[in-house]
């Protein structure tokens, strides 16, 4: 039950945030278990975002996730994140940041897991 939530001040269409949504899906799949079936991802464009007091693209990404992974898993999606993003959007690997968060709750469907 992960969540992948970008947050770039890039200008994007609706054309790329569905092909970064659709790479997202396959790349989830670096989390053992985990898979698009039970993916949301959220993209949010033009977001007021600096890094290094500039305003030149880049992205924060959070994934959040029922339970954790291995240092491996996280490696695997890290990089497989920075290319999507880096090809799809064309944002430099050094721009874009991604954090995990785990939790033992996950809602869905009027109940906890």
């Amino acid at each position: 039950m992960p969540f992948i939530h970008v947050r770039t001040n890039l200008d994007a269409s609706d054309a790329v945030c569905e092909a970064v949504k659709r790479e997202l899906g396959r790349a989830v799949e670096a989390l053992p278990g985990k898979s698009e079936n039970w993916l949301m991802v959220g993209i949010e464009p033009s977001f007021s975002l600096w890094f290094q007091g500039s305003n030149e693209g880049a992205a924060m990404v959070t994934v959040s996730l029922y339970g954790g992974a291995s240092e491996e898993a996280y490696d695997s999606l890290t990089s497989r994140i920075t290319e999507i993003l880096s090809e799809l959007m064309h944002l430099a690997p050094d721009r874009i940041y991604v954090e995990y968060q785990e939790t033992p709750y996950w809602g869905w469907n009027g109940r906890n897991f």
